[in-house]
């Protein structure tokens, strides 16, 4: 008798342990939270895929900083030129730190860029080749009532 209401308990605490297990924390019909923003990091011509049938690309990078050795009468900036495709069309923005007409972040058909990091952060010396830019965006959908007009 003993045995088998050991059995038993046995029984019903592996089937609870498995049942427990298989909880992932949503209830039926529940979707389990999206993603909001995303970190890319590209470099010149390369592009990434924000969602089905959407992408950016990275153009182009614009390095105007003074080269190190050099002898200049302004600091310079550094631009990245992009392409958003997606249902609502191709845009094309600039992101840049530094230079008129341009900020770091912007919002355009719902989603918010947001410049990152550089690497290398530092231009290159005056002679040399033009270093191996990589640029790291953040990507965020943009909160209701911040979404700002697209220009055309």
């Amino acid at each position: 008798m003993q045995a088998r209401l050991f059995g038993i308990f046995t029984f019903a605490l592996t089937f609870g342990i498995m049942a427990a297990c298989s909880i992932d924390g949503t209830s039926a019909g529940e979707s389990k939270p999206r993603k909001t923003s995303a970190s890319y990091t590209l470099r010149q011509g390369e592009s990434v895929s924000l969602a089905p049938g959407t992408t950016l690309k990275l153009e182009r990078i614009n390095d105007s900083r003074c080269k190190k050795g050099a002898v200049c009468v302004w600091a310079g900036y550094i631009s990245y030129t992009f392409t958003l495709t997606g249902p609502q069309g191709t845009h094309n923005f600039v992101l840049a730190e530094n230079m008129p007409n341009a900020a770091p972040t912007l919002t355009q058909d719902g989603l918010t860029f947001a410049l990152e990091s550089l690497d290398p952060p530092e231009p290159p010396a005056l002679h040399a080749e033009p270093p191996d830019y990589r640029v790291s965006l953040r990507v965020s959908i943009a909160q209701p009532g911040s979404v700002q007009p697209s220009s055309t």
